[in-house]
């Protein structure tokens, strides 16, 4: 397969969380769904890709985990990013790269080593296990010909991604003016965690914790709904009008608080202006894509999107965990045309 799926691994069920509202930690790392943990026999089985000498593939990286970002890597090989969140993207060529919850990368790896077995890895941030003793946090790379066995190649990695080397492909610059506050609307959010809440830490946005509605913001929308202040939960939706550039701020959130967070937008791509690890800020020709790592403290993560596609958007964290305890809210977008966007059947009645 040229699809490799990344993920954390439990070996208790996630409803045990809510004993002390602490996240879970995960005892491995999965990749294509076979992984080994610290105690598993020797000879539990690892995903193997298969290829052939002499050939270039496109693999597709799929970042599937509840909580750990990934540092993916091949060993002795090169990958060309060619894609990010399903937005192509300028080719450039790295050895390593992380990989946030909810992210997609597609990379050219040239199969142009020696017939062997290569380690594939994939190192979760503290929040995991990180660590290869035994081949943990590990698949193999196996060209055809060799032999059926676990790589004994060491870790050379010198070239890791840094997402602001990242720039779109077609139309790269960034909606709205070429520089600082030059769009329409400006959103701060600022993330904060609330320990003394009961009975579990909640996170909030602007001082605010999602709750999930009883009934669906669409629907709150098809059935009369015309401003966010009609929506509920009230304070978490944040309504936007049509054809306006956005920019949104997000400060970053040091470790022992989460972070970083990798934020997703529902119903857009966004050009990432600043990354959540850089000071600099690119309007010419930015990486797009729809999940941002918002950065530790010294983060200031700054996207922009145009807002051409009526409805409520949910922007979230992708960590579970996060999730669960609130971090997230809504955009109420061009609310007054959803209907016309999505009309209700004849037939089908609202109550």
């Amino acid at each position: 397969s040229t699809i490799i799926t990344l993920a954390d691994w439990y070996h208790e069920p996630a409803k045990k969380a809510s004993v002390n509202g602490q996240p879970l930690s995960p005892y491995s790392t999965l990749i294509n769904g076979k992984g080994r943990w610290k105690g598993s026999p020797a000879n539990t089985s690892l995903a193997v890709v298969s290829v052939k000498k002499g050939l270039r593939y496109r693999f597709r990286i799929i970042g599937m985990s509840c909580d750990p970002n990934f540092t993916f890597s091949i060993d002795q090989h090169q990958m060309t990013i060619i894609e990010a969140d399903g937005q192509y993207t300028s080719p450039l060529t790295v050895d390593q790269l992380q990989i946030f919850a909810g992210q997609r990368y597609s990379v050219v790896v040239n199969a142009n080593q020696d017939v062997g077995n290569y380690w594939i890895r994939a190192n979760p941030d503290p929040r995991g296990v990180p660590g290869f003793d035994g081949g943990r946090n590990s698949a193999i790379f196996r060209y055809h010909g060799a032999p059926h066995c676990d790589p004994k190649t060491n870790l050379t990695a010198k070239n890791p991604l840094k997402e602001s080397n990242l720039h779109a492909l077609y139309q790269p610059a960034a909606p709205g003016l070429p520089y600082m506050g030059g769009a329409d609307i400006h959103l701060l959010l600022n993330i904060s965690v609330n320990l003394t809440h009961t009975p579990f830490p909640n996170y909030l946005i602007n001082n605010v914790t999602f709750v999930p509605p009883t009934i669906p913001a669409l629907l709150q929308i098809m059935s009369g709904a015309q401003t966010a202040q009609d929506l509920l939960p009230q304070r978490s939706y944040y309504e936007l009008p049509r054809n306006r550039v956005v920019e949104l701020t997000i400060p970053g959130t040091p470790f022992e608080f989460g972070g970083p967070h990798p934020f997703h937008l529902h119903g857009h791509s966004f050009s990432v202006v600043r990354s959540g690890d850089s000071d600099q800020y690119n309007y010419i020709n930015p990486v797009r894509r729809d999940v941002v790592n918002t950065g530790f403290v010294d983060g200031n993560t700054t996207i922009r999107f145009v807002t051409d596609s009526a409805g409520p958007w949910f922007f979230h964290c992708h960590i579970d965990w996060h999730l669960e305890l609130g971090l997230a809210i809504v955009f109420a977008e061009d609310i007054s045309s959803v209907k016309a966007t999505d009309p209700t059947p004849g037939k089908w009645p609202l109550r």
